[in-house]
């Protein structure tokens, strides 16, 4: 029987709705090994997750049992079920309805990862919009600006 080789390293990113700033310690590294755990159910191994206070990144390898759909969904439900227990500042966090998922070759995988890292640093010049945007003129992907937003 022949084996099914699949080696597909995925950045994806979304905001939270309306890009409310509200992710902040002391909440903020427990959210990103909430995700990385969620993501490791999955078969979905985790090499990052960062954030700035309205929008996460993730840098995950991809299974090939688990439709990206289908990761993101359940990222984006069981997080905000669980952060929305830790505080009642909390109770009203929602994430974006959509996201960006963007595949890295491996070649970029440190890049990535160094990107990732310095969010806080990147953020003070450019706003979560400027840098979405930016993802999506580097992949080329077609977007109406009407409806990227949530």
């Amino acid at each position: 029987m022949g084996q099914s080789l699949v080696q597909n390293y995925i950045h994806i990113v979304f905001s939270t709705k309306h890009r409310q700033a509200l992710i902040h310690p002391p909440y903020e590294e427990e959210l990103h090994a909430y995700i990385g755990a969620t993501c490791k159910e999955l078969e979905c191994p985790v090499l990052i997750v960062g954030s700035y206070t309205d929008h996460i990144h993730i840098l995950c390898m991809l299974s090939k049992k688990v439709a990206l759909m289908t990761l993101v969904q359940k990222v984006k439900a069981n997080s905000s079920r669980w952060i929305k227990t830790k505080d009642k500042s909390l109770e009203n966090f929602f994430w974006q309805d959509g996201y960006g998922a963007f595949s890295v070759n491996p070649s970029e995988v440190d890049t990535v990862i160094t990107y990732v890292k310095n969010q806080k640093e990147h953020h003070r010049n450019k706003t979560f919009k400027e840098e979405y945007r930016q993802f999506l003129a580097k992949y080329e992907v077609d977007y109406d600006e009407e409806y990227v937003w949530d």
